[in-house]
This record gives C-alpha cells, sequence and structure tokens, in this order.
C-alpha cells in the first residue's frame, strides 16, 4: 500500500521517516518530496508498505500525531489523476 504523508517537518529526512514506519511492518520504499529548483523538503512525502494490514495500522496510529514537532497527516496515496 501507498502511504501519503503531509505537514512534515522540512529538516525530516527518509531515513527518519522510514524509521518511523518500520515500526509497523517491513517498508518498500520512503521518499520525501523535494522541490526541483531549491532541492528543499515541500512538506509531504510517501512510504511504500507490502503489507496492507500493517500498513493500515500504520496509518490508524501515526494519523495526526507529532513526529519531528509537527502533526502529521497520514493517509492512503490516491492515485494521480
Amino acid at each position: 500500500m501507498n502511504i501519503y504523508v503531509s505537514n512534515l517537518s522540512y529538516d525530516t529526512t527518509e531515513e527518519s521517516l522510514q524509521e518511523l514506519f518500520a515500526e509497523y511492518g517491513e517498508i518498500s520504499s520512503a521518499n520525501i518530496i523535494k522541490d526541483r529548483d531549491s532541492g528543499r523538503s515541500r512538506g509531504f512525502g510517501f512510504v511504500e508498505m507490502p503489507n496492507d494490514a500493517n500498513a493500515q495500522k500504520a496509518i490508524d496510529e501515526l494519523n495526526n500525531s507529532d513526529f519531528e514537532g509537527k502533526t502529521i497527516t497520514v493517509n492512503m496515496a490516491r492515485p494521480k489523476t
């Protein structure tokens, strides 16, 4: 399952995001979206988890939780339209 994580601190790294979700199971990938010009974080990212049950548990428990000083929003990612 692909998970969308928003309201991330600009200092959050892909490694720290992966560590946060690793508590809930195996992580395929963790990516923070960066500005094309400045290379700075845009404050959101995606985490891919192969086990849907673990992914849903992570969404349920991490949504509206505090991470690195910000209250993050965690949802199932929607396909691009």
